[in-house]
């Protein structure tokens, strides 16, 4: 049976709002009760989604010196700039990823709007350009949702508007902008859905994973993208209903009967469901693990020996089935028979949202929290204990379980890592954390 997706932005909140309505000192936070959604402020969960938007300046470099950079708290991470929503042509962010030039060297962060598709040039952390801005294919509803992924130098984009499918643009256009911000339009355009909550790539098959959408029952849509411009259908993985988010990768895992397959972890609602995709006409679900507190089985990533997946659950913060924000950690070295899943308390109250693991650090995007980064080893992991070393607070004053600040991070090999926030723009962070 499809399980359906829940909808769940409000009103967005505004960092210079929320500092001025809660009066706490900048860089304090308040402490909450997940069971009455009050803030030790006063205020309620009800309050700070019901603030209105205001812009936010350009701003930055600002270092972390006695925790904080500017007025954002931080440890261990660096403000080297901030480019609001209206330059980026929008009216509230969402997804975040990157892509580095192969010929220029050039680093670009890519952020979803309300209206579209903004590319912005960072490879000078503290002077980004907004290169030009990729408008939605639909623009009847506008303050939905989406999502982006790079594959072979191309954007793929995908959201929750009906019509929209699966926007293809070639990323080497950027080099050719002489006067920015461009306007673009998409070179192709994949209509075999008409609408899809994420997109997933295997940057090693040349495969995306198209999730949530009106297709597959809302399971995997897969479409083979070796040809970016040329994509095709490859096959539906549906056996387990809605999948709101993956990571699909060639297995390379302690499990000698799955290796080198191609395997999908994946975000479902209420359950980490593992499929076997290496025979697009024929996936096989491998196995489906719950766990007592589980609320919105959100978003993972894998370690990068495929022994470990950490994920988040979107609900469970804010319905009380967990106290502090808690990220779930469950070894997957037989995929048909992944290990408990274990969990680590946070010392916040936040919701968490995207989950990122480049080498032994985690980069979490925590909404009002922001940017979270955490380390690990064999025997923390074991043990369900991750390490805070740095973070970058995009909502100051404000800890409790409310939906607000940032929605994604992208962390590129150079070590800049940008956030999206969702009431205010792009945050250009360099973290000291490696």
């Amino acid at each position: 049976m499809q399980r359906r997706r829940r909808h769940r932005i409000s009103m967005p909140i505004t960092i210079l709002a929320l500092l001025m309505a809660t009066a706490l000192p900048v860089g304090a936070h308040s402490e909450a009760d997940p069971n009455d959604g009050k803030s030790k402020s006063g205020l309620t969960v009800e309050d700070l989604q019901a603030m209105p938007t205001a812009a936010l300046e350009a701003m930055g470099p600002a270092e972390c010196v006695d925790g904080m950079a500017a007025v954002f708290p931080c440890q261990n991470v660096d403000l080297a700039s901030f480019v609001p929503l209206e330059m980026l042509g929008g009216i509230n962010g969402s997804d975040i990823w990157g892509w580095e030039d192969p010929v220029t060297g050039q680093e670009y962060a890519i952020m979803t709007t309300g209206e579209g598709t903004a590319f912005v040039d960072v490879t000078e952390p503290s002077a980004p350009v907004v290169v030009g801005i990729l408008p939605t294919d639909d623009v009847d509803d506008r303050l939905l949702w989406r999502d982006v992924k790079v594959y072979a130098d191309h954007a793929f984009i995908v959201s929750e508007i009906r019509p929209h499918g699966m926007q293809v643009f070639d990323l080497a256009r950027l080099r050719e902008v002489v006067l920015p911000p461009a306007v673009f339009t998409e070179d192709t355009t994949y209509e075999e859905f008409t609408n899809a909550h994420n997109v997933a790539i295997n940057t090693a098959t040349g495969f995306a994973y198209a999730v949530g959408s009106n297709t597959c029952d809302g399971g995997l849509h897969m479409v083979n993208i070796q040809d970016p411009k040329n994509p095709v259908f490859a096959g539906c993985a549906s056996e387990d209903g809605y999948v709101h988010d993956v990571e699909c990768v060639i297995y390379q895992g302690r499990d000698g009967r799955f290796r080198n397959h191609e395997i999908c972890f994946a975000s479902n609602e209420d359950t980490v469901t593992i499929y076997d995709v290496t025979d697009k006409a024929n996936p096989v679900v491998l196995s489906r693990t719950g766990y007592p507190s589980a609320a919105y089985t959100h978003q993972g990533s894998l370690t990068p020996d495929h022994r470990w997946f950490l994920f988040g659950d979107e609900l469970d913060e804010l319905n009380g089935t967990v106290g502090n924000t808690t990220t779930y950690i469950m070894e997957v070295t037989k995929l048909d028979q992944p290990g408990q899943v274990i969990s680590y308390s946070h010392p916040t109250l936040t919701i968490d949202h995207n989950l990122y693991i480049h080498g032994s650090l985690v980069y979490e995007a925590n909404y009002v929290e922001g940017l979270q980064i955490l380390t690990y080893d064999r025997k923390s992991l074991e043990e369900g204990q991750l390490t805070r070393v740095g973070y970058f607070d995009v909502v100051p004053g404000v800890d409790a379980p409310v939906f607000g600040g940032s929605w994604s991070n992208y962390r590129f090999d150079s070590g800049t890592t940008v956030v999206s926030a969702i009431e205010s723009g792009l945050f250009v962070l360099l973290p000291d954390v490696d």
